[in-house]
């Protein structure tokens, strides 16, 4: 497979992000039967044993909606390996699985991606890599890596700082490769733009935490649905590395996002230790703004579509079909 052999096998252009306690099979499997691509970190999973279940079970869901046709098109999926694990018993485990798993797609994070790039290019997958600036992203294109995932200012989790109307053009200088853009998409129109600008794929989060298959509690989701983008805190004091979170989910556990404990060093936040990143303290991109109910994943991705082929012919003067085929993929 190819980016462009994504591309064309997908309803949109869209990559389900892997967001950490919040991506499981369930997730997953409805974003592929949706036609997009359904992503989970391999660190979900508890156990080496739990992982290996989440592949079989994915990968069975999938094949048997392929062969039934329940869906015109059913995505790949993928997982999300976070490389500063390498040499870690629980990392050269991991591999094993994919190696015997091969999973679609490969999305590496946190590290260099080369010892991956290898691994997946040899049974025919994709690499995607988190990028956040024009430096990391040459260092990933030089490790032969098919995709950068670009983490433009906004995005949700660990995030850039750049605006990516200046990111996004300064990689496409040198990069002819997949580009995913990740910051404040929340609806189909925003898809599109992310087209336009050089982008090849969106790269969602936020807005599909919002969805009754995620795995986040209703506390979580109705949050996501209250807050606004001005209630999006950017702060390197809750996980150790710069990453956004929602000022109403930090006051609720009794801190001033204001007046946050200092880091301790690189991942290691000053938080008391009761409390834990993500766990405890939720995060949200600067699309939270958009959300305002929680359907399922199936009528999301309707919405997203109408969206999209709306702002693909705007003047409704031609087909959406040719509108979209305008600007054509840089794959």
């Amino acid at each position: 497979m190819t980016p462009a052999d994504l591309h064309a096998s997908l309803r949109l252009p869209i990559v389900v992000a892997p967001m950490f306690l919040i991506s499981d099979p369930e997730l997953v499997i409805a974003s592929c039967r949706a036609g997009l691509v359904g992503t989970f970190p391999a660190n979900n999973a508890r156990t080496l044993e739990d992982l290996e279940a989440w592949f079989v079970q994915i990968e069975a869901v999938l094949a048997e909606a392929k062969f039934h046709g329940a869906s015109p098109k059913v995505g790949p999926y993928g997982v999300n390996i976070v490389m500063r694990g390498a040499g870690t018993q629980r990392y050269e485990a991991t591999l094993d699985l994919v190696r015997r798993f091969k999973p679609p797609i490969v999305i590496t994070s946190v590290g260099s991606p080369g010892e991956m790039v290898a691994l997946v290019h040899a049974y025919g997958g994709l690499v995607f890599h988190d990028v956040a600036n024009v430096r990391h992203a040459r260092k990933a294109a030089e490790a032969g890596v098919d995709g950068l995932i670009v983490l433009g200012a906004g995005a949700g989790g660990h995030t850039g700082s750049a605006n990516p109307f200046a990111l996004v053009p300064q990689i496409r200088r040198f990069w002819h490769g997949a580009i995913l853009l990740a910051g404040a998409i929340g609806d189909g129109r925003s898809v599109r733009a992310a087209e336009v600008l050089g982008a090849d794929f969106a790269y969602m989060g936020t807005r599909f935490i919002a969805t009754r298959e995620a795995a986040a509690s209703d506390a979580y989701k109705q949050l996501l649905v209250s807050q606004q983008t001005v209630d999006v805190v950017t702060t390197d004091r809750i996980s150790g590395l710069s990453a956004t979170f929602m000022r109403g989910s930090i006051t609720a556990r009794g801190l001033d996002p204001d007046a946050l404990p200092p880091t301790l060093g690189l991942f290691q936040p000053g938080l008391p230790e009761h409390l834990k990143a993500w766990r405890d303290i939720w995060s949200a991109g600067h699309g939270v703004g958009l959300i305002d109910d929680v359907p399922p994943l199936a009528e999301l991705v309707d919405r997203l579509e109408a969206e999209y082929r709306a702002a693909c012919d705007p003047s409704g003067s031609r087909s959406t079909a040719a509108r979209c085929g305008v600007l054509e993929p840089s794959l």
